[in-house]
């Protein structure tokens, strides 16, 4: 054991591990490398980690990646070629444009859609979830029943019909998607709410003067942030799905942008024969959406407190 004579070197091991950390820094540091250290041992998590961080690094340089242009084609010389042509790794569709290239800058789309739906989707559902979870009562009983209007209604089918309303566009898909996201982040953040708004430490805040919101901003809220980042990371793959859906009726982004559901519904009409044009982005969701899964099942495990002791 080391003594106070032999003091541990900082960010070292032992000094992550330390049982008495010395500062707030030194306690979060220690809990984010022990997180780190469950999380690394899941393979199938490091996978999916390595997908979403390539599907990063792709999205950041589409531009030097693509081969060619991702909206104009060749009609004349390049129209429906397979799979591993000339200049074609992943073949052309009926206007003659590369796929890969539109794969490459459709990533950028992508994390467009994700990454904003989860900041408007998961502050929402926090907020209520946690401010159901503590009032009680009556506040309470109006937040989650507005939450289960939200959820008595099919994702896409509720996305369906704001985007008919709003209009056709990324824009308004991405605020369709993120109106049908926020009631599970609220239900989990008020059953988090719900199982330690009576503990010791809430009632020795309120002794202390805390009004009701600080305690909910400050208290509250930190300890729901587990559970709502394994939600949404989870999440991301219906997000993904239900873009793709609306972008294949032809609700999501407007042609020629290279969303990944408007390339497979143009290329149905050729799936029979020219198969590669429609499989190509059907894959490219299929690969996103399992690492989002095996991210998720991964920091899932990483966060349970239920672990911490093992």
């Amino acid at each position: 054991m080391t003594t106070a004579s032999t003091p541990l070197k900082p960010y070292s091991r032992e000094w992550l591990l330390s049982d008495r950390p010395a500062s707030r820094g030194q306690a979060r540091l220690g809990r984010a490398y022990v997180i780190w250290r469950r999380f690394s041992e899941n393979r199938l998590a490091l996978a999916g980690l390595g997908i979403i961080f390539a599907l990063v690094l792709v999205a950041i340089f589409a531009d030097v990646l693509s081969p060619h242009s991702a909206v104009q084609g060749d009609l004349r010389n390049a129209r429906l070629l397979p799979p591993g042509s000339a200049g074609y790794l992943l073949g052309s569709d009926d206007q003659g444009r590369d796929i890969l290239s539109r794969l490459i800058h459709g990533s950028r789309l992508t994390l467009f859609v994700v990454v904003l739906v989860a900041i408007i989707a998961a502050p929402v559902g926090l907020i209520v979830g946690t401010v159901a979870g503590y009032a009680g009562g009556w506040v309470d009983a109006v937040l989650m029943r507005i939450t289960d209007i939200f959820l008595a209604f099919p994702k896409l089918v509720l996305a369906l019909a704001l985007v008919a309303a709003l209009g056709p566009g990324i824009e308004n898909a991405v605020l369709a998607i993120a109106i049908t996201s926020w009631p599970p982040c609220a239900r989990i953040a008020r059953a988090e709410t719900m199982t330690f708004r009576h503990s010791d430490f809430i009632a020795a805040v309120q002794l202390m003067g805390a009004s009701p919101w600080r305690i909910v901003l400050k208290h509250v809220m930190p300890l729901c942030m587990s559970s709502l980042i394994v939600r949404v990371t989870l999440d991301m793959a219906g997000i993904i799905l239900t873009a793709a859906g609306l972008g294949f009726l032809g609700l999501g982004a407007q042609p020629p942008l290279p969303e990944w559901g408007a390339m497979i519904a143009s290329g149905r009409r050729f799936i029979l024969d020219q198969w590669w044009v429609a499989a190509m982005p059907g894959i490219a969701i299929l690969i996103v959406s399992l690492g989002f899964n095996l991210l998720g099942d991964g920091l899932r495990d990483a966060l349970d407190p239920k672990e911490a002791g093992q």
